[in-house]
């Protein structure tokens, strides 16, 4: 970019803050971890925002990923992971703490914020973009919420945004962590504009001096179909099931396409299943914060328990995919169970008092 009235904000190793114009930019910037979002990016990033949110030179904020593989591929759970394994840090608490009230910040955010969504987009990445006013794709985007792949359930806002997708997309996305490009994130609500990579330079270089709704309409393109309408009978009859039992016996019926999705839920960790479905269920078209404070619950219950581990073990630590979950059953998995996982907290309560 050659526009002038460049200023760099302070922001640590891992992300870069700079004033454009009217711009505030932020760049995700640890390239080689897929910009996976740390909690010191957190505590950076959080007061950034909430400055801009009062300069009047500031009219909107940009966010992009630093390298041309990844927008953010997630939080950095390797290090919740190692910080639970020792079981006397507080990270396992403050990470989640932070993240979730970062991502209602975004929400809540007053001025128009634009998330330019380039490569991988996994977890915590969409909780630092979906949560926006403009979500840009592009034919490099790949978005996921795998989270039932590790012993999660998709959290930061996740059962927020995807139960606002049509149909039953949301559940079908959550459940089996299938990666979508920029057509289907378009479809299912993630996104709301397309943007050709090569394009998005000149897309932030009109953000500095223009508004978002006209830059993104001079850039705009079409992705073409998505594959996502087409599937979308198949998912709604299947996922309208109640129980995860009733969704894998309907995916009997499903021909190919519901054997391979069957198949692939039989891998995924079946309490996080019963308690990503649950969640859906009692987070029904909620208010944002309302949905935040039951995840968080949630996710500090599996902070406690053995999935969570066993599945970083497996996917990050020994990387032989083939984690040993327990309960191993979908049976064995008790409703009593899935609801203690949603009782008050004796640590504390997630909050949003800034």
């Amino acid at each position: 970019m050659t526009v002038k009235d460049r200023a760099a904000e302070a922001g640590g190793d891992e992300i870069r803050f700079e004033r454009v114009g009217r711009l505030g930019i932020v760049t995700l910037d640890r390239p080689r971890a897929l910009n996976a979002l740390t909690l010191g990016m957190i505590r950076h990033l959080d007061p950034m925002l909430a400055s801009w949110a009062h300069d009047h030179a500031i009219e909107a904020v940009a966010i992009r990923g630093a390298g041309e593989k990844a927008f953010c591929a997630g939080g950095d759970v390797r290090a919740v992971y190692e910080a639970g394994r020792r079981g006397t840090d507080v990270l396992t608490y403050e990470f989640f703490f932070e993240e979730y009230r970062l991502n209602q910040r975004i929400h809540r955010y007053a001025k128009p914020y634009v998330a330019l969504i380039d490569g991988i987009a996994m977890g915590g990445g969409l909780g630092l973009s979906v949560h926006g006013r403009y979500r840009v794709v592009t034919e490099r985007t790949m978005m996921a919420m795998p989270e039932t792949a590790i012993g999660l359930f998709p959290d930061v806002g996740g059962s927020w945004f995807l139960d606002r997708a049509p149909g039953k997309i949301g559940a079908y996305l959550a459940l089996t962590g299938a990666r979508i490009k920029a057509a289907d994130a378009l479809f299912a609500g993630l996104a709301t504009h397309f943007v050709p990579t090569a394009d998005l330079p000149a897309l932030l270089d009109a953000l500095t001096h223009t508004s978002p709704e006209a830059a993104l309409h001079r850039y705009a393109a079409d992705p073409g179909p998505a594959p996502l309408a087409t599937l979308k009978p198949r998912i709604d009859r299947a996922f309208a099931e109640p129980r995860v039992a009733g969704i894998l016996a309907a995916l009997e019926h499903e021909g190919e396409w519901g054997a391979a999705t069957a198949a692939d839920l039989a891998r995924k960790s079946p309490t996080s299943l019963k308690a990503t479905l649950r969640v859906l269920q009692l987070n029904h078209r909620h208010e944002l914060e309302e949905c935040l404070k039951r995840e968080f619950r949630l996710v500090q219950r599996c902070m406690v328990g053995h999935d969570f581990y066993e599945g970083i073990r497996a996917v990050l630590v020994d990387k032989d995919h083939a984690p040993a979950w327990q309960p191993a059953r979908l049976d064995d998995v008790s409703d009593e169970a899935i609801e203690a996982m949603f009782a008050p907290l004796d640590t504390g309560e997630l909050d949003f008092a800034h």
